[in-house]
């Protein structure tokens, strides 16, 4: 029945009409209450787009290097920077204030927002180091420094890792063989 088209009922009415199956039990059932249909789609999915969405885009344009903060974040339940900037937009537009003013007003909250926060990291840090203690994590590292940290341990890893040393030396072996396979096969052609 795989290769009919329709749904159950339509490919068993078929099926029945031809005389190739007698009717089920639960045929005449279904007939009187069919099952509901779904309309189908043309295959084109429309992307979700709220309304905060342009002013996400045009603060990823200002700060370039808010791009790494990650937008779903499991652990935590702050949003990211860009849709707070947003929401601040479109509160203060709600409240009559210009597109142009409202954009403004909310940069410079993000940027005292940012300041204050590096400005209570740095405090934290030199705390930290008069206590002998380790300094808690930067709240906007850079995003250099993150992926590094992040591929930190892979680096390390092909060093230490006794199945990528045995890679590696696989390769060399290969590499060697290689070598001296091209350096017969020239010196036979000679």
């Amino acid at each position: 029945m795989s290769y009919m088209r329709g749904d159950l009922l339509t490919k068993t009415r078929k099926l029945v009409k031809g005389l190739a199956k007698p009717a089920p039990a639960w045929f005449k059932a279904m007939e009187q209450a069919p099952p509901v249909t779904f309309p189908r789609t043309d295959g084109k999915i429309e992307k979700i787009e709220l309304p905060e969405d342009v002013y996400v885009k045009r603060f990823f344009r200002r700060h370039p290097d808010s791009l790494y903060h990650d937008a779903v974040k499991i652990s935590g339940f702050a949003p990211p920077p860009a849709r707070v900037f947003a929401w601040r937009v479109l509160e203060l537009k709600e409240q009559g204030v210009e597109e142009d003013d409202a954009m403004a007003v909310a940069d410079m909250e993000y940027g005292a927002e940012k300041k204050a926060k590096k400005l209570a990291y740095k405090e934290l840090k030199q705390i930290a180091r008069r206590e002998g203690k380790q300094p808690p994590p930067n709240p906007y590292p850079s995003a250099i420094k993150e992926i590094q940290a992040e591929e930190k341990k892979y680096v390390r890893d092909r060093f230490h890792n006794p199945k990528v040393l045995e890679i590696v030396n696989k390769m060399k072996e290969d590499r060697q063989m290689f070598l001296q396979d091209r350096a017969a096969a020239s010196g036979e052609g000679q």
